[in-house]
């Protein structure tokens, strides 16, 4: 069944380059115009993206687009997420757990902080609910969730942010460490001053308590932290694994196979590596599939090349979810065209 349970509508900071994506999707089944480069090209094509940009990525005009992919590329159900940094009404929760000093690192993310955090968590889950019907006469199933980063000792404030809402699924992530965000290529030579098998271990301490938080439906992105590609050698990370599964499985957390990595940063890897993965395979812990997309052009990358990769390993079951119940469907019930 093909499934994308972490796909995103927006995330800043807002660059030009971000106009060109953004322009380059709205493109997406308008007809090609004779008079390019003219000047009613221009004026038509700013006024595309200053309707988008006005209305936001939560308009129907936006989301019809990763409609309309879903269906051509035979997607049944679609998460839609929002990062929490997304959302003013999470600014504490950041504040009192990132760096936003007076620190290189801490200048640079209250900055990202301030670019990012334009939305509201109502208008989000307002939007993606009210087009759930609409989804379902195109034959697509349309879930609402969010992903919430975790942060050690957050846990009460976090299960009051998250509460406010009925969400489909909650995924959990780690993108900080010692308040530093560790994805950002702006800080990533940050990582030069660490000893990486302590680093790896801190991290995946850190995933561990948010699996047993008792949080969240499923954990994105295992192994993010590689996302630059400082990894240790990955046979010392293997007990480290271990204790991950065995988190999961004790807690029946399910955890993705996530493409983001793999197509949108230099680690060119899925998370989890192949390794981390036989062993959650191993371990029976449930899997669900995501593109991770960011744009609706990426929604479903990658999703029949994992599927059939997760065939071949022996998995016959993928998860999906419902007002936060998991429900485990069949992984290829189909030949490959369906």
């Amino acid at each position: 069944m093909r499934i994308d349970y972490h796909v995103h509508l927006e995330e800043g900071p807002y660059s030009f380059r971000w106009l060109e994506k953004t322009y380059h999707n709205l493109l997406q089944g308008q007809p090609s115009t004779e008079n390019k480069h003219s000047k009613q090209w221009l004026s038509e094509s700013l006024q595309r993206l200053t309707e988008r940009v006005t209305k936001g990525a939560y308009n129907p005009l936006w989301l019809d687009l990763y409609l309309e992919n879903a269906k051509k590329k035979g997607i049944k159900e679609i998460g839609i997420v929002d990062h929490l940094y997304r959302f003013t009404d999470c600014r504490k929760y950041f504040e009192k757990n990132i760096l936003l000093d007076g620190s290189r690192i801490g200048t640079i993310q209250k900055q990202w902080l301030d670019l990012v955090m334009t939305e509201s968590m109502d208008h989000f889950v307002e939007a993606i609910s009210n087009s759930k019907e609409k989804w379902a006469k195109h034959g697509v199933q349309l879930k609402v969730g969010i992903e919430a980063d975790y942060f050690e000792d957050g846990e009460d404030e976090l299960s009051e942010l998250l509460s406010k809402h009925n969400w489909d699924f909650i995924n959990g992530s780690v993108h900080f460490v010692n308040g530093w965000g560790f994805d950002n290529p702006q800080t990533k030579d940050e990582f030069e001053k660490y000893d990486l098998n302590a680093l790896y271990e801190n991290f995946f301490r850190i995933v561990e308590k948010a699996t047993r938080s008792g949080l969240f439906d499923f954990i994105s992105h295992l192994d993010n932290l590689k996302v630059f590609r400082y990894r240790p050698n990955e046979d010392k990370l293997l007990p480290l694994y271990k204790k991950i599964v065995k988190a999961l499985k004790e807690m029946d957390v399910a955890t993705e196979v996530n493409a983001g990595l793999y197509y949108r940063f230099p680690a060119k890897e899925m998370c989890p590596s192949e390794t981390f993965l036989n062993l959650l395979i191993e371990g029976n812990v449930p899997l669900l599939i995501s593109s991770d997309a960011h744009f609706p052009e990426d929604l479903g990358a990658f999703i029949n090349e994992n599927i059939e990769m997760l065939y071949q390993k022996g998995v016959r079951q993928i998860a999906t979810f419902e007002k936060r119940k998991r429900i485990m469907m069949p992984l290829r019930n189909y030949s490959l065209n369906n």
